[in-house]
């Protein structure tokens, strides 16, 4: 364990308890924030964040892939591979290094912090792997897993058009017209082990989508993919214009 000076070790303390983890060794939160232009100030054989995101960038592939497969059992492979790039690409997981607050705790040199680094995409990105690298080291798969997995839940929830995010992304071209999206669970039952809901989406007042789940918020989803088929229908058609 490296000791950190006084007030980087409070700084990430913060940022620790912003994240809901709590790491053995700090310093591995610290180097995963470390940029290489800041490394390259210190000496050349100062440590910076790339091996941490190289790892984390592994751990994230892997926990979005088990996350869609088990959260879409229907989806095919094609469908899966383009919903796990709509989530795990620079510009989705800017978004969400923004969200956790990453850029204000970010070690950069003085060059790539006159020129904006802190706010550009590529290094939130970077950060958010890192970070993720970080705790695997610190604490192994199942930490890192399942605070990847409240990660990807933040993501599918706040990113239009992010992978399996159907209903952001219909209301987001709903809005477009001045229409807003409604959805009704027209069917819950099953055992508590084997839920299965049907779900209906309705636009000015005619459904538009169904789809079925193991939970609401999935039945949602179906239901919304269905609707923006629906959506892209009318668009290329212009007698149904409206």
């Amino acid at each position: 364990v490296t000791a950190l000076p006084e007030d980087r070790d409070a700084q990430l303390a913060r940022l620790e308890a912003s994240l809901g983890i709590r790491f053995r060794d700090r310093s591995l939160l610290d180097l995963a924030l470390r940029h290489d232009s800041f490394a390259h100030e210190r000496g050349h054989q100062a440590e910076h964040y790339e091996r941490l995101e190289f790892l984390g960038d592994a751990v994230l592939n892997l926990v979005v892939g088990d996350y869609l497969f088990r959260q879409f059992p229907d989806h095919s492979e094609g469908q899966l591979a383009k919903q796990r790039a709509g989530l795990v690409n620079e510009t989705a997981l800017a978004h969400l290094s923004r969200l956790l607050g990453l850029g204000a705790y970010l070690l950069l040199g003085k060059g790539e912090e006159k020129g904006g680094g802190r706010d550009r995409p590529s290094l939130l990105a970077d950060a958010v792997e890192a970070v993720l690298g970080a705790v695997y080291v610190d604490s192994g798969y199942g930490v890192a897993h399942a605070v990847a997995k409240r990660w990807i839940d933040e993501l599918m929830e706040t990113l239009p058009g992010s992978g399996g995010d159907h209903k952001s992304l219909l209301q987001e071209r709903l809005q477009e017209s001045g229409r807003l999206p409604k959805y009704l669970i027209a069917h819950a039952g099953g055992p508590d082990h084997a839920k299965a809901f049907l779900a209906r989406v309705e636009v000015d007042g005619r459904v538009v989508g169904e789809g079925h789940g193991r939970s609401k918020k999935e039945a949602e989803q179906a239901a919304a993919e269905r609707a923006l088929g629906w959506l892209e229908a009318r668009r290329g058609d212009p007698s149904r214009a409206g």
